[in-house]
């Protein structure tokens, strides 16, 4: 995939590839289900959020599909972020959408050049969906959880787990519309009717999932506390998911471990006169003007200016 252009996943063929394979009819394997745009020929599409699984099916599988044996066909076609994608794609046929952005599949991760530059694309992907659907794996009732069960989400603070993760806050953020579904892929609401309830779990403001960060533009503080308490699986991705909601663009170095967020401070400071960068607190606060991670910021939620200064209120 060259710079400037995005790979979509073309939901009719990938729906039909499945039906042929699923019902042994005949029908042409090899029909093209991934597309590659450049920015200025990119069609609607609608993109989805997620947690990943253990489970997901990466380009090469997507693309090779037709051409495998017919064993591992079946093995990829019965994983659970296979027909995940497929569920994405059906939701997205139903809704009009010829296009779907799946980012376990429409990524050559092989290609570091192309990680980076998807990384760093990525908020303004999700901003340009037509519409949103994340997927809640772990909520199996006909409707939005409205109160926080630490019995039944133990491990993320009481919410499904989708509210827990580092990536899926610019996805929240980021898009116009998002639609929400339980893990039968039953509506179970959209991001403006849940906007109390979101604004509440996430601590993100309700003019912010209304009009995005373009209107009025948030404190860096702010937007890394909502940051604060969420988990990545590589510790580099705590920084690599905010680049989007701070508006830089950085190189990325899996490896690198902390030193992703302190390069991502360095880069807002740059860029920015948001002195509030620096308002953050840690307990092993030693004199550098740089925090190890969003954690620190948990307290600048409610920053405001005090005094030609600032103060968390």
């Amino acid at each position: 995939m060259d710079v400037d252009s995005m790979r979509l996943v073309n939901v009719h063929a990938f729906v039909k590839r499945e039906w042929v394979m699923r019902n042994k009819e005949k029908g042409d394997l090899r029909a093209k289900v991934l597309g590659e745009f450049y920015d200025d020929e990119i069609p609607e599409y609608a993109i989805l959020s997620h947690r990943w699984g253990g489970q997901e099916v990466n380009y090469e599988e997507m693309f090779g599909l037709a051409n495998m044996e017919k064993d591992e066909q079946d093995k990829v076609r019965q994983r659970g972020g296979y027909q995940k994608i497929l569920s994405s794609c059906e939701q997205a046929q139903t809704n009009g959408y010829k296009w779907m952005w799946v980012d376990t599949c429409c990524i050559e991760k092989r290609s570091s050049a192309e990680l980076s530059e998807a990384i760093n694309s990525m908020y303004q992907w999700y901003e340009n969906s037509r519409i949103c659907y994340a997927y809640l794996h772990d909520v199996n009732s006909p409707s939005f959880p409205t109160r926080r069960d630490d019995g039944k989400y133990p491990c993320s603070n009481g919410w499904p787990e989708w509210f827990s993760r580092g990536w899926t806050l610019q996805e929240l953020i980021a898009p116009k519309h998002v639609q929400f579904f339980n893990q039968d892929w039953k509506d179970i609401g959209n991001k403006r009717v849940l906007a109390h309830t979101l604004s509440f779990i996430t601590g993100v403001p309700l003019h912010i999932l209304a009009h995005g960060l373009s209107h009025d533009r948030p404190r860096v503080a702010q937007v890394l506390s909502w940051a604060a308490d969420r988990k990545t699986t590589r510790v580099e991705d705590r920084a690599y998911s905010l680049m989007g909601l701070l508006g830089v663009n950085m190189r990325m170095s899996y490896g690198e471990g902390k030193r992703a967020f302190h390069r991502l401070q360095l880069e807002v400071i740059r860029m920015s006169n948001d002195q509030s960068i620096f308002a953050w607190r840690g307990k092993n606060r030693t004199g550098s003007i740089l925090a190890d991670d969003p954690s620190f910021f948990r307290d600048c939620d409610k920053m405001v200016l005090h005094g030609g200064g600032m103060a968390t209120s």
